[in-house]
């Protein structure tokens, strides 16, 4: 077996990945091919994707630290580069890296803090002294400056310039702030152009529309351009070719063979695809370095945040929980849009990495989405049976309970820990004249796919629409539900078999449990409920 690579887990300065002879994945063809074209480029990849290890990776390059690329694809491609554009190999020019992702920022203050902060380093850096105390004045001044003193363009590298933005998401006031201030940053771009020699902007968002690169026409926007899907993350060949001892060292610690091992690795971290393309997708690599090192399958990048205010954002706007199960199509052009401009989370669940592209449907032009991963579909749906219900303090404790239930064949037991799930949804999430069975269907759908079971709901029979459906290894679970006054649970029962719900599963000769629920509007919750297996109805 070869011997093992060292990991870089955590780190994201290029330099020093390379100085201490850390396993790189070499991505600096990408950085040629964008030198190539010019102009100034915008990238949006989820977080902890390598958008700052590539960022750093221009910085060195730009700073002419030619012996950091020694072996790579960009040594030998710059000397082509260097012969088209008539100039020396590995020229240095000024660069300024800005980097706002360093700061929860919860008041403006915070942004223009960080901003300072950022500017101050640099004009140490350069030995510039400035004057001016607004940002945008600094900035541009710096600029300006460098460009002058040098007689070189200068780079400008901005990561996560859409930090705080995400921040206030749920704080329109804030949010409108932030616009108003990082619009004024950014605009110095447009107003510095002729002194420019690159730019480079990563983000998790795509607020374009929002004005924020208000002038900047010739913005290239990458993140769904074809030739640049495997910028960041891991393709299934760079794993195969640079993983392979500590694959098979994953395999031994969890008694997997290789090819069980890269199966559970793909199963639990591939799936992200960016682009139209088909085929060309990339696995998480924060979470793929970090399982290959402690050798040990875990959800080791949604641990690094909590999307509380997607969570929110679903709730509000009352959005089909079972549709982002691979059942969401969307316009190209709404899929760029941000959570302010449409009144979908569709777009942000895309753009922060929780949903993927799944198909692309030419013919209509609309992209099919749904969770990238288990290690994403299963850490997200934990999150979501949190935020819903209020008495749900360990999602992992509960699905346990729900478990050992379903597993015994206990239907009363299921029901009554349903019940008092639901009871446990806050008042405030729902409006009482308006509450509906799909509370039930939520709760239902929620607890059986955190069980790791098959769960469709609204499912389309000829007969017509079963409500949920529950695919166990032993049994298949039909359930009606009913409000008060519409329905009793003999006659959600009575539904299922006149409909013929049950037809289409009799061929896969499990046992066939229905289950008719009513809901009380008074009470917000379960009010009674009746089950009996299809054989003797």
């Amino acid at each position: 077996m070869a011997a093992r690579k060292n990991l870089p887990i955590g780190v994201q300065d290029f330099e020093k990945l390379r100085t201490r002879k850390l396993l790189y994945i070499d991505k600096t063809q990408y950085v040629a091919d964008l030198l190539e074209g010019g102009g100034i480029y915008f990238l949006s990849r989820p977080r902890r994707f390598g958008k700052s290890l590539f960022l750093s990776t221009l910085e060195a390059y730009f700073e002419g630290k030619k012996e950091l690329f020694a072996g790579l694809a960009l040594e030998q491609a710059e000397q082509k580069l260097a012969a088209e554009e008539e100039r020396e190999a590995w020229a240095t020019y000024p660069v300024l890296h800005i980097d706002l992702n360093a700061k929860n920022y919860i008041n403006n203050e915070k942004l223009i803090e960080r901003l300072s902060f950022c500017l101050d380093d640099l004009e140490r850096k350069y030995d510039v002294r400035n004057h001016y105390k607004i940002p945008e004045d600094r900035f541009q001044y710096l600029i300006t400056t460098l460009y002058q003193r040098t007689g070189k363009q200068v780079v400008i590298l901005i990561d996560e310039y859409d930090k705080p933005l995400m921040d206030a998401l749920h704080l329109p006031e804030l949010y409108e702030t932030y616009r108003g201030i990082l619009q004024a940053f950014y605009s110095v771009i447009k107003n510095c152009d002729a002194y420019l020699r690159f730019v480079f902007l990563t983000g998790v968002s795509r607020f374009g529309k929002l004005t924020i690169f208000s002038g900047l026409n010739s913005l290239m926007d990458i993140t769904m351009d074809d030739r640049y899907a495997g910028i960041c993350g891991i393709t299934e060949e760079e794993l195969l070719q640079n993983f392979g001892p500590e694959i098979e060292l994953l395999a031994k610690e969890q008694a997997l063979s290789y090819e069980g091992a890269l199966a559970e690795l793909k199963k639990r971290y591939d799936g992200y695809q960016f682009t139209d393309e088909a085929g060309v997708h990339v696995y998480n690599p924060f979470s793929l370095l970090n399982v290959l090192q402690m050798k040990k399958f875990d959800d080791y990048w949604y641990a690094t945040g909590t999307p509380t205010f997607l969570v929110k954002f679903l709730q509000d706007v009352g959005f089909s929980l079972p549709e982002l199960d691979g059942d969401v199509e969307m316009a190209k052009e709404d899929l760029q849009m941000s959570p302010m401009e449409v009144n979908t989370p569709i777009p942000i669940l895309f753009q922060a990495g929780y949903l993927t592209i799944k198909e692309y449907i030419a013919d209509d032009d609309v992209y099919r989405l749904g969770f990238p991963n288990e290690e994403v579909r299963y850490a997200f749906m934990k999150n979501l049976l949190k935020g819903y219900f209020n008495s749900v303090k360990s999602s992992g404790v509960e699905i346990a309970r729900f478990l050992r239930e379903i597993r015994a064949g206990n239907v009363d037991a299921f029901m009554k820990h349903l019940q008092s799930l639901i009871g446990g949804i806050p008042y405030s999430n729902k409006k009482k004249e308006d509450y509906r069975e799909e509370n039930g269907e939520v709760a239902v759908y929620l607890v059986f796919s955190l069980m790791g079971k098959r769960t469709e709901t609204e499912v389309h029979t000829p007969g017509g629409r079963a409500d949920a459906v529950v695919h166990t290894k032993d049994a298949i679970y039909i359930f009606e539900f009913k409000m008060e006054g519409t329905g009793t649970p003999a006659e959600a029962l009575a539904q299922i078999k006149e409909r013929g719900y049950v037809n289409r599963y009799l061929a896969e000769g499990k046992k066939i449990v229905c289950i008719g629920v009513t809901f009380d509007p008074k009470t917000r919750n379960i009010s009674d409920w009746r089950s009996l297996e299809a054989s003797k109805k």
